[in-house]
């Protein structure tokens, strides 16, 4: 029997639960969880704000833990690893998308919360082919949001060939931002962060940002007039993009990872006359993921947490609702 924490029902408290997974598959590892990040994401399907949540759900999917048994069909991960689960619990390998390395696009992917139990639990089991490795030299606590957030913001720089030589700014120094800014100055580049706040412009030079903006100031974003090659918008609230997209270089692009629900109201206009792009994209694959790894490991780059333990989880859940957490919140076994 597997020992979860489950939600019964949107926005309520997380209750012990057992469950038993069955016989192990044959592609299938399962992992014994030491670490596990908590993330919006999962108050999204704790919430059921996504319109999808099967009760009981047990969230969890910034995993990090050592695996435990392998199925007879898994050939490349071993009993003992120290390995990392993040949003996808296995993928189709058989579509185009998965056969050209983009398995974080696979329509057959199975989320790892959404019709699975996730890692706020002793143990959580996965398709092999989305489980990565950890390497040494990785800081165990706080690894487990870089496999949600931090491959979240880490993937746009591989997929749109951002240079080192590139101005970007980051929307949003929170989850998503404070790890956009880490990677970024590692990366090489120019970073300027949009803060709103005082306190979080010391924290955004702090983290590596180079300059700040003043997002309530109109005046001093419009005499940021083509600045930006790339912006990377971290927030979930709506915005003046048409501002934003001002600020952006010709062929710059603005670039979402935060989820705003509200339609984007933008003046194509601006995007013709400069010849501008406005994107989005989700988490990384697991070969991606396996090169962010690399390079936090390399640039020593480490997610800002605070540590709960799992038995405090709805404590840590009302401190991530509350907004004050600096900057993620990550569920240990021993601590």
């Amino acid at each position: 029997m597997i020992k979860a924490y489950a939600a019964y029902e949107p926005k309520g408290l997380l209750k012990p639960f057992e469950y038993d997974p069955g016989e192990l598959k044959p592609h299938e590892v399962e992992i014994d969880v030491h670490y596990c990040g908590i993330c919006h994401s999962d108050l999204n399907v704790i919430d059921s704000d996504w319109g999808d949540t099967q009760y009981p759900v047990v969230p969890g999917h910034e995993v990090v833990g050592k695996i435990s048994q392998v199925g007879n069909q898994v050939k490349e991960l071993s009993i003992g690893q120290v390995v990392g689960l993040g949003w996808h619990a296995g993928y189709c390998d058989e579509c185009s998308l998965c056969r050209a390395g983009d398995h974080n696009l696979c329509s057959n992917s199975q989320a790892t919360i959404i019709g699975h139990h996730g890692g706020f639990a002793d143990k959580v089991r996965a398709a092999s082919n989305s489980v990565v490795p950890i390497p040494d030299g990785i800081d165990l606590e706080s690894a487990g949001p870089l496999f949600c957030g931090g491959i979240t913001v880490f993937n746009p720089l591989v997929q749109f060939n951002i240079k080192p030589t590139d101005k970007v700014a980051v929307i949003g120094i929170g989850g998503l931002g404070h790890m956009a800014v880490e990677f970024l100055n590692a990366w090489g580049c120019e970073v300027t962060a949009f803060t709103s706040t005082e306190a979080k412009k010391k924290e955004a030079l702090s983290l590596g940002a180079h300059h700040t903006l003043n997002s309530r100031d109109a005046d001093e974003i419009k005499a940021a007039a083509g600045r930006f090659d790339f912006i990377i918008s971290t927030v979930n609230v709506k915005l003046d993009w048409n501002l934003y997209l001002s600020t952006l270089s010709p062929r710059g692009r603005l670039h979402f990872v935060g989820a705003t629900l509200e339609p984007l109201d933008i003046n194509v206009f601006s995007l013709i006359g400069k010849q501008r792009s406005v994107s989005g994209s989700p988490v990384g694959s697991p070969a991606t993921i396996a090169k962010m790894l690399d390079f936090a490991r390399l640039h020593r780059i480490r997610p800002q947490i605070e540590k709960f333990r799992f038995e405090d989880i709805n404590q840590a859940i009302a401190r991530l609702r509350s907004g004050q957490a600096r900057y993620r919140i990550v569920l240990c076994r021993n601590c």
